[in-house]
Formats: C-alpha cells, sequence, structure tokens
C-alpha cells in the first residue's frame, strides 16, 4: 500500500510519510573545501545536484547516509591540461575509469594546440556514449593554423588571420572556454606572437584563456626562460588570462632555471598580467621521438617532406647533427623509453640505449631508423626534483597530468594517465611534506576552477555543484614506468553533479559527466 493510501490526516501524513531532508549525507569526513583552508571535520549533504549543507547534521536524514569518517571530503579534481578527449570519445572508454580512480569530475581537453578545429563535432562526439566525467574544450591553435596555412613554416597572410580568427571565434561560440598552442611543435613554431595575440584578442572578449605548450623548455631555441616570456607577453598584449602548460626545466642544461622563471612570472602578476601555471609531479615527460628529438624546419611540409629530407643525403646529415645535440638535451639514450611504437609492439617499455645496443646501432641512428618507420612515442627522463618542487610549491601553480586515457594493456603509457593527481598527493603531501594538504587540493580543485571561470564548482560550498569526491590516507597511485596499466587506489567514493560515479569503491554504470559549455 502507498504511502498516500494510508495517510487518513494532514497529521499523518507530516508524522508517517515525511520525505529525507537530504539526497545524499557524508557524515564525519575531514573536509577540505579547496579554498586553501584546512580540514575540518564536518558533515556534508547534497540535493539536486547542489551542496546544500556543511556543517552539524546531526538528526538530518538522508536517502544515502554515507559514514565516511577517517576520509577526506573534497571538490572533485579538475584536470587543466588533458589528452583524454579521443578516448572519451570511444564507446569503451568514454566510462573514463582511470580518471575517476584518481578523483578527477572535469577534464579539460584539447590542450597543447592539437585536437579538432570544429568543437561543436567533437561535443557531438564526446556525448554520444555518455561521459564518465565532465569535459571543457579549448580551440586549438596548431589545428587552425594547419587548417588554414599548413604545415609551412612562415607566417599567415592577413587573409589567413581572418580566417584563423574566425576559426577560433566560432569554436568561441561553440561554448570553447579558451585558446591552446603548442609552439615546442610544428605547426605552431611556425607562429610568432603577434600571431598568438591577435588570436588571443578574439578569445579574451569571451572571457577565455590562453594555455601553451612554450615554445622551448629546454635550449633548443629560444630558451625556457624567454619561452616563458613569450607566454607572458600574449597575456599581456592580449589581456587575457595566460597559463604555461605542464611548467618544467627540461634537460640538465636548463635545471636551475626554474628560479629565474618564478622570479618572471611573480614580476608579471605584480603588473597585474593574469599568469598561471599548471605541472604533472613527475620526474620524467612524454612527448613524440621526433618532436624531442629533430629540428622543426625538418617537419616543414609534413610527413612526406621530412621522409624526402631523411633519404636525401646531405640533409639527413643535417638532421642527424641536430639529433644529435637534442638527444643530449634530454639527457642520452638512456633516459629515453618508449611507450607506443605501432610498427614494432615489441620495443615498447624498453630503453632507446638498449634497443640500440641489441641491434647494433649508434642510438642516434636507431632514433633516425624509428622516425624514418613511423615515429614512437616515448617517455624522457629529463627533470630535476629541485625544480619540480620549486614550482609545485608556488600558489598560482594548478596540477594536471598531461595524460590521455589509454585502452588497458596497450602500449606502455607514461603513468601520470593513471595517477598524476594520486601521486601528489601520496608522495608530495603525505611522504615527502613538499605541499599541504590543503595547498595541493586547491591547486586541484577551486584554483583551476577559476582560472578558467568555471562558475560555482572546486569548493565545497553552500549552493555549488556537486562535484565531490571522499578519499583515504591510504590514496596512491599504482602505475609505474614498466607497469603503468594500473589504476589509483583509495578513492571511496565520486559524486559528479550530485549523483554517484563511485560507490566504496567500485565503479557505477551510470555516466553523469557531460560537455560544459562557457557561452
Amino acid at each position: 500500500m502507498s504511502c498516500l493510501a494510508k495517510v487518513v490526516s494532514v497529521a499523518v501524513l507530516a508524522s508517517a510519510c515525511v520525505a529525507p531532508t537530504y539526497q545524499v549525507i557524508l557524515r564525519n569526513g575531514l573536509v577540505v573545501d579547496g579554498s586553501g583552508a584546512a580540514p575540518v571535520e564536518a558533515d556534508v549533504a547534497l540535493v539536486n545536484g547542489r551542496i546544500s549543507a556543511v556543517g552539524d547534521l546531526t538528526g538530518a536524514r538522508a536517502r544515502l547516509d554515507l559514514d565516511v569518517t577517517g576520509h577526506y571530503v573534497t571538490p572533485g579534481f579538475i584536470d587543466i591540461h588533458s589528452h583524454a578527449g579521443p578516448g572519451l570519445t570511444t564507446a569503451g572508454l568514454s566510462h573514463a575509469r582511470p580518471l575517476l580512480a584518481q578523483g578527477l569530475t572535469t577534464v579539460v581537453v584539447n590542450p597543447d594546440g592539437g585536437g579538432p578545429v570544429d568543437v561543436a563535432a567533437q561535443r557531438a562526439a564526446l556525448e554520444a556514449d555518455g561521459l564518465g566525467v565532465n569535459v571543457a574544450q579549448l580551440v586549438p591553435h596548431g589545428s587552425v593554423r594547419r587548417a588554414v596555412v599548413g604545415m609551412v613554416d612562415r607566417a599567415p597572410s592577413g587573409e589567413e588571420l581572418d580566417r584563423m580568427k574566425a576559426l577560433v571565434r566560432t569554436g568561441m561560440e561553440e561554448g570553447a572556454w579558451g585558446l591552446s598552442s603548442g609552439t615546442f611543435y610544428a605547426p605552431g613554431s611556425y607562429s610568432e606572437n603577434g600571431e598568438l595575440v591577435a588570436l588571443g584578442e578574439v578569445v579574451a572578449r569571451f572571457g577565455g584563456i590562453y594555455t601553451s605548450h612554450i615554445r622551448d623548455e629546454s635550449d633548443y631555441t629560444i630558451g625556457v626562460v624567454a619561452a616563458v616570456d613569450e607566454v607572458i607577453e600574449v597575456g599581456r598584449g592580449a589581456g587575457i588570462t595566460a597559463v604555461v602548460t605542464h611548467i618544467k626545466a627540461l634537460g640538465p642544461s636548463v635545471w636551475g632555471a626554474s628560479r629565474q622563471i618564478i622570479r618572471n612570472v611573480e614580476s608579471a602578476r605584480a603588473d597585474g598580467i593574469s599568469v598561471f601555471a599548471d605541472q604533472y609531479p613527475y620526474l620524467a615527460s612524454a612527448t613524440g621521438l621526433g618532436a624531442a628529438l629533430l629540428p622543426r624546419w625538418a617537419e616543414a611540409g609534413g610527413a612526406d617532406s621530412l621522409g624526402a629530407r631523411l633519404v636525401d643525403p646531405v640533409t639527413a646529415a643535417r638532421i642527424r647533427e641536430a639529433v644529435v645535440d637534442n638527444l643530449a638535451r634530454r639527457g642520452g639514450a638512456d633516459r629515453i623509453q618508449f611507450r607506443r611504437f605501432v610498427p614494432d609492439p615489441s620495443i615498447e617499455g624498453r630503453l632507446l640505449s638498449d634497443l640500440a645496443a641489441e641491434r647494433g646501432f649508434d642510438p642516434v641512428d636507431m632514433a633516425v631508423e624509428l622516425i624514418r618507420q613511423g615515429d614512437a612515442s616515448v617517455v624522457s627522463f629529463n627533470m630535476s626534483d629541485d625544480d619540480v618542487h620549486a614550482f609545485m610549491t608556488q600558489p598560482w601553480t594548478m596540477t594536471s597530468s598531461d595524460g590521455d586515457l589509454p585502452e588497458m594493456d596497450v602500449g606502455v603509457p607514461h603513468p601520470r594517465s593513471y595517477g598524476a593527481f594520486a601521486r601528489k598527493i601520496s608522495r608530495y603531501v603525505f611522504e615527502d611534506g613538499v605541499v599541504s594538504l590543503e595547498a595541493a587540493i586547491r591547486s586541484m580543485t577551486s584554483l583551476p576552477a577559476e582560472v578558467l571561470g568555471l562558475a560555482e564548482r572546486g569548493r565545497i560550498a553552500v549552493g555549488w555543484v556537486a562535484d565531490v569526491i571522499v578519499f583515504s590516507p591510504e590514496f596512491r597511485d599504482n602505475a609505474t614506468f614498466t607497469e603503468p596499466h594500473q589504476l589509483s587506489s583509495g578513492v571511496v567514493h565520486v559524486f559528479v553533479g550530485g549523483e554517484p560515479a563511485v560507490m566504496d569503491g567500485a565503479f557505477l554504470p551510470r555516466l553523469q559527466g557531460r560537455v560544459l559549455l562557457k557561452n
């Protein structure tokens, strides 16, 4: 018999059929609210996708009442730099379990100037099979430039720049949150700052941001300090928030450069320029073997042009000379590990130095031969603890993964795809004490929300969106460089938009994420 069928008066209804006050109560957790404040013990209640109460909720009731004593309750983490976009458009990966296991509830895709120019079409693909996490899109400068100018090392004409502006404007009108560039990579490396300022001015009119994989993270060309200054100048010239993405000092020749970079960023911020950075918590980077070792002039014109240069003896000799220098910048062949090579998967997980010795090649010639066969993606062990710590402790540095959403047991990806956020907390907070827990959580929640302009996300605050996670003190990354396909552990509950995505450490089948639109 239904409740209404049993009701004989309003008084009986009031006493016998009272609905729970809340949909969810998380009781007795250590709340780290994302603001940078220290943890406090409190209850958190959720209703209709929002946080409806924080404090002592003794006596209140809920349909789902969870005792989280001894666990941390925080806003869902926001990855400001994610390559998960392609995976999230795949039915077998759109569940985003490697991301949820890190506590991520929102990812920002199309970084480094890469990704689809048509963000509306990408949004449709993202939504086709549902999403385990929320997604915010950027307009990729490199793809826009390739579509208009091609792989040519020159400035755009006035008409071409207008077409690029129009593509960027359309992307922003479709709900993108900003412009990303990869001036280290071709064809983004062929652009000058004036081009980026002009496009940044378009984005600024929508309140968007500019993020950049800087032109040089080492001393390839202009040097890492000058490359950071370029991003600052785009922020200054376009009147836009600028982000130095996955900030680092790459290679022994520039170790210690963090000190000057920090001084320059602080000076710019004192001048009123809105400059930030993001960082993944590892000593190793990841990229393509060609991107790491080839001079950019060799890539002009695209893959066919590169192939022709590699078989021309004179030009190939010039390329080899550059590869010698660039491999030294990376610290040598024993610091390069293959993560994916479709023509020959047997090399995945191995070092360039070992492979070259086994096959009787000089490491430089081995690298050039692999590039000739189809390139390879690599992990490069090239950073110092001192620089990583220096950047990590800045109040303007956000946490990111720079990871993708890999298929389980395919290739040997960088472990950041599975463990970046867990690693920062387990190693750099709990083990090494480089940063406090409240500072780390702020760098993962309210700071990226503020930089991106995500309203009412990134805080445990009444009325804010209920992207909320609960994790234990044993929260840790399990992915390693040789065994990366391992989920992080210690996430107990995850709520995306107030709906459970993970309960008691188990993934739920329903996908709660959505594509977030800026305009």
